[in-house]
């Protein structure tokens, strides 16, 4: 029974450069407290905790500091289920430790993959469309991958085109994916919206842990090879820093879908029946954030921060200690932390990563 062998790889290594200058590179965006009280990998784990058990969910990051936070963030989380890994070498070794580690304790395991930072509404389809997944990939042997429908045409997502439909779990059509396309150029993306055949890819995979390390050392022999000397360590008992640094020493920095999505031909496609969210940059954060009657979004950080507002309409203000007072203003982002201020056009948003790249060529690393 495919439900007796579920498990949870979450990947939590930091990044968001696109909203800085409230995510760091000590405080990234997974930690960040953006629609509640809640962090947004609070709010993963505990939405994937109403259908696998805390000691079956296991947490990927990238260094010790932001291991520390998800101990103190997640307290129902074993702690020997966060995995560190030793530098960032992109998500294809990420999801393959989580499931070296996961198929040493369950041969038949299958694993639902989640990033840390989307945002899912209703919970319940989306869990039942997970379920459908693991379902498929267990009975199957297949990589599966949920598609979501595009709302227009995107060029910062990955494409999924499903092909024939080959089962039917529960009633839910599970396709043949007849390819991966990587972030095409808008003239393309419109007519992948405009199809009806081509789906985004929110890197939302379900697999057996045994497949997908039987793809890797396929498709991605030099990280499967690193892989391999962290399994051989587990059998003995326990893997050292030593042999991690070894393991990732000589493999590529490549992201999953390039290195196994994109050379896969043993892959399904399930489509997804709910919203989902990427949280990539602060229009998003804009979309998801309650409104006034003029469609300005306020975000306090804390008691101390204000915001008042003459003229102002469709702009997203977060506060921390300041008075943010805006007049004659349209369509801005305004984002005030203790050392320092962004002011940008709304429909720029994508810029910020540009700028974070700026200030790293200019070694302002204090504000990084």
């Amino acid at each position: 029974m495919y439900k007796d062998h579920l498990w949870v790889a979450i990947l939590a290594g930091g990044g968001g450069t696109r909203l800085w200058p409230l995510s760091r590179e000590k405080n990234p965006k997974q930690f960040l407290k953006l629609f509640g009280r809640k962090t947004l990998l609070q709010v993963t784990a505990e939405r994937l905790s109403r259908i696998v058990p805390w000691e079956r969910i296991f947490v990927v990051t990238t260094s010790p500091l932001y291991a520390h936070e998800i101990e103190k963030e997640l307290r129902h989380l074993p702690s020997k289920n966060i995995l560190v890994e030793p530098t960032k070498r992109g998500t294809a070794i990420a999801h393959g430790l989580a499931s070296v580690y996961i198929h040493n304790l369950d041969p038949d395991a299958v694993i639902l993959n989640e990033s840390a930072d989307h945002v899912i509404r209703p919970i319940t389809k989306y869990l039942n469309t997970f379920l459908v997944a693991a379902e498929a990939a267990f009975q199957t042997r297949s990589l599966v991958a949920i598609g979501i429908k595009p709302e227009y045409p995107h060029t910062g997502m990955g494409h999924i085109k499903v092909g024939q439909i080959v089962h039917r779990v529960n009633d839910r059509v599970v396709f043949q994916v007849e390819k991966f396309i990587e972030k095409p150029p808008l003239g393309l993306a419109r007519r992948f919206t405009n199809s009806g055949d081509y789906y985004w890819n929110g890197n939302l995979y379900v697999w057996r842990a045994d497949s997908i390390l039987k793809s890797i050392n396929i498709h991605a022999p030099k990280i499967g090879h690193g892989l391999k000397k962290i399994q051989d360590a587990l059998l003995g008992g326990k893997v050292s820093n030593q042999v991690m640094e070894e393991a990732y020493r000589n493999t590529p920095n490549i992201s999953i879908d390039y290195a196994v999505s994109e050379r896969e031909k043993n892959f399904l496609a399930i489509k997804a029946d709910f919203q989902w969210v990427d949280v990539g940059d602060w229009d998003v954060v804009w979309q998801l954030t309650h409104k006034d009657n003029t469609g300005n979004a306020i975000i306090h950080l804390n008691r101390k921060g204000d915001w008042i507002g003459i003229e102002t309409s469709e702009t997203l203000v977060q506060t921390e200690k300041l008075l943010i007072a805006t007049i004659g203003v349209k369509d801005l982002i305004i984002i005030e932390t203790h050392d320092a201020l962004l002011v940008a056009d709304k429909n720029k948003a994508q810029l910020v990563k540009e700028l974070v790249n700026t200030l790293k060529e200019e070694k302002k690393d204090k504000f990084l």
